[in-house]
């Protein structure tokens, strides 16, 4: 456990922070299915996909996080908290490990090892070789495109039974794919790879969940790849809340040291 947590404030922290804060509620439905129409344009999916946004405000439970490196592998559960737009927070078990995101700064810290970060999103840009903000990782957790999809023009295919999106016109050094399931519209899976620098990240949906008309992810799995090394991240959400009243408790203990990353 230790030793998980040690994993998650330094190299792997702000990837966790990134992909552990998924919405769902109690009470929910898992859903499946769907067929797609080889008719439908890239357009028509796009829109289809937008129309599909969740709409709470709030968020409250508990998410199981499987991590493997390929060579050691470690389960926790961990209380999460949204609040739409505004902030995300998380808590390890006895608040070993927390960490406050909101739309300006991005800050964790380890009472483990007397250590704290407080910054902004460049960390997380770097690490993705792409501009990061709050929205971005808030659609990314909540089964929206990460980018926006309405601004540009698109490639459609059919591929594991869902929509799959190719930028007509792909970058040299940056490549995007993204597929969209045909029963409501949400993503099934996210991919962004740096083909010369051998590094990709690929976020796939598992399948989705359904409480007072919104659509929300349920299970993920994240693979991030690059020249040297393998990680992968599933999560489950259970016990979770919407829309409920929220707070996010969080102070970086005094006389602990800053890390610089």
């Amino acid at each position: 456990m230790m030793k998980f947590l040690k994993i998650i404030e330094m190299k792997y922290a702000l990837p966790m922070v990134m992909i552990i804060f998924m919405v769902s509620c109690k009470s929910t439905k898992v859903i499946s299915g769907g067929t797609v129409d080889a008719k439908l344009s890239s357009k028509s999916v796009i829109k289809a996909h937008y129309q599909n946004e969740a709409g709470f405000k709030t968020l409250a439970g508990r998410v199981k996080i499987s991590y493997s490196d390929g060579e050691t592998s470690q389960n926790v559960s961990v209380s999460l908290r949204m609040e739409k737009d505004k902030a995300i927070w998380m808590s390890a078990p006895l608040g070993i490990v927390k960490a406050y995101i909101t739309p300006d700064r991005v800050s964790f810290y380890n009472k483990l090892e007397n250590e704290y970060f407080d910054g902004d999103f460049s960390y997380l840009s770097d690490l993705l070789g792409t501009e990061v903000d709050f929205s971005i990782l808030q659609n990314l957790l909540t089964g929206q495109a990460i980018i926006d999809l309405r601004q540009g023009k698109y490639d459609i295919g059919i591929s594991n039974e869902s929509y799959r999106l190719t930028p007509k016109e792909q970058d040299v050094l940056y490549k995007t794919l993204f597929q969209v399931e045909p029963k409501n519209f949400k993503m099934a899976l996210q991919q962004l790879s740096q083909p010369l620098e051998k590094r990709v990240l690929e976020i796939a949906y598992k399948n989705y969940q359904s409480l007072d008309n919104e659509i929300l992810p349920n299970e993920i799995m994240v693979k991030a790849i690059t020249k040297d090394s393998e990680n992968n991240i599933d999560l489950e959400f259970r016990n979770l809340e919407l829309n409920g009243t929220v707070n996010f408790p969080y102070s970086i203990p005094k006389g602990f040291n800053e890390i610089e990353l």
